[in-house]
């Protein structure tokens, strides 16, 4: 068996803003484990993936702003027939946050969400209107880091229209109404191994801010969620990543409910650093998982 671990071109840049690079994480764990492995951009051309017998996709982080390339990628991964982890067509399905849709299909409630196509511009007044709310945040169905993400103001959204209709027409978009517990609170990200939870935190914006990011000043705090919470949470994994080796959860609760923002399956940031049993965790999943 021999692993290539995915990740990316600026492999480390994320963790440049006060969090730790989780492919070093990872780097000594595999080493612990004895796993035959090698780090591997995704989009390195010259890569001979046949050589390798599993794919454990870690930090692809800039696969949205390549989205047609990491999808041929994908495909061509899934034609040699090479086992990745997570599971190469959750990958892809788990790609577009048009996902959500199918999510909320089930009954699970998300935050309130107009997906809009490329091309077509939504009557936005109408979208206020709907959401009833004074306040959209737009941003791509695929992104990360809050990539083209714009919170806009329903009685001066027109002072940015050209801006607006430039991003709507570059790529698939999602609006949504500004949700003020992400703000004020924060939004709550809770961790899975081999469907158990290992370990949550809650993410937090800096003053005047709406985006949690660490790299847009946002902080990052530990805390043990309640048997109601996780039992909640749970089924989420259950119904929709019952077969993943990583998954995190990131919604917020509002008076008790809580709504999905996203279900990560593809390169979660996994917040080891901030949890010595959630990287001991993180390490018998892997160990599960290939037999090490």
């Amino acid at each position: 068996m021999k692993i290539a671990v995915i990740t990316y071109e600026a492999r480390g840049s994320y963790a440049t803003t006060g969090v730790e690079d989780e492919d070093k994480i990872l780097e000594v764990i595999l080493k612990e484990l004895g796993i035959d492995f090698s780090f591997e951009v995704w989009s390195d051309t010259s890569v001979d993936w046949i050589k390798y017998t599993h794919l454990l996709m870690k930090s692809p982080w800039d696969y949205f702003d390549r989205y047609a390339e990491f999808l041929d990628w994908c495909h061509r991964i899934k034609s040699l027939g090479i086992i990745m982890v997570n599971d190469i067509d959750t990958v892809i399905q788990n790609s577009d946050k048009r996902y959500l849709k199918g999510i909320e299909d089930r009954g699970f409630s998300i935050v309130p969400t107009i997906f809009n196509s490329k091309n077509h511009i939504p009557d936005l007044n109408a979208c206020f209107d709907t959401f009833k709310t004074e306040q959209i945040v737009i941003k791509p169905t695929v992104s990360g880091g809050a990539k083209n993400t714009m919170k806009i103001e329903k009685d001066n959204w027109q002072v940015k229209q050209e801006e607006i209709q430039n991003l709507l027409a570059s790529e698939d978009f999602m609006l949504q109404p500004f949700i003020r517990e992400v703000a004020e609170v924060g939004e709550y990200s809770y961790l899975f191994f081999n469907g158990k939870f290992s370990h949550a935190v809650l993410k937090s914006a800096k003053s005047g801010e709406f985006r949690v990011q660490h790299f847009f000043g946002g902080q990052i705090h530990t805390f043990d969620p309640s048997l109601i919470e996780l039992v909640y949470i749970q089924k989420i994994i259950d119904e929709f990543a019952a077969d993943t080796m990583y998954a995190r959860v990131d919604g917020v609760w509002i008076k008790g409910v809580f709504y999905l923002m996203e279900l990560e399956l593809i390169e979660p940031y996994l917040f080891l650093f901030t949890s010595k049993e959630g990287r001991e965790n993180y390490k018998n999943a892997i160990r599960e998982r290939f037999g090490s």
